[in-house]
C-alpha cells in the first residue's frame, strides 16, 4: 500500500507541475511538495521497519515541511483570491460590508 501512495503523490505532483503551473506559478511549489511527499512515502517503504519516517525526529521534520508548504500556499491563495476580487470590481474582502 505504501508504494501506491508514493505513486499517487508523484502523479499529483507531476500533474500540478506540468499541467496546472501554466495557470499559476504557485502550483510549482505545490507540485514540488507532493513530489517530496511521494519520495517520503517511497523512502518509508524501502527502509527497514525500525526506521519509521513518519514517527520520531523524521516525523517532526515532515510536519515542519508540511507546515511551511501550507503557510506559503495559503498565503498565495489568499493573495490570488483578493486580487481576483479587486479585478471583478469588488473589494476582495466581503466581511467589511
Amino acid at each position: 500500500m505504501q508504494y501506491f501512495y508514493a505513486i499517487m503523490w508523484f502523479a499529483v505532483g507531476l500533474i500540478l507541475i506540468f499541467s496546472m503551473s501554466k495557470e499559476n506559478k504557485v502550483f510549482l511549489l505545490a507540485g514540488g511538495f507532493f513530489l517530496v511527499l511521494g519520495g517520503w512515502w517511497l523512502g518509508d517503504a524501502l527502509t527497514p521497519p525500525e526506521l519509521d519516517l513518519f514517527a520520531g525526529t523524521w516525523g517532526i521534520v515532515l510536519k515542519c515541511i508540511t507546515a511551511v508548504a501550507l503557510v506559503i500556499l495559503a498565503a498565495a491563495f489568499i493573495k490570488e483570491y483578493r486580487k481576483k476580487g479587486r479585478d471583478a470590481g469588488g473589494s476582495g474582502d466581503e466581511s467589511k460590508k
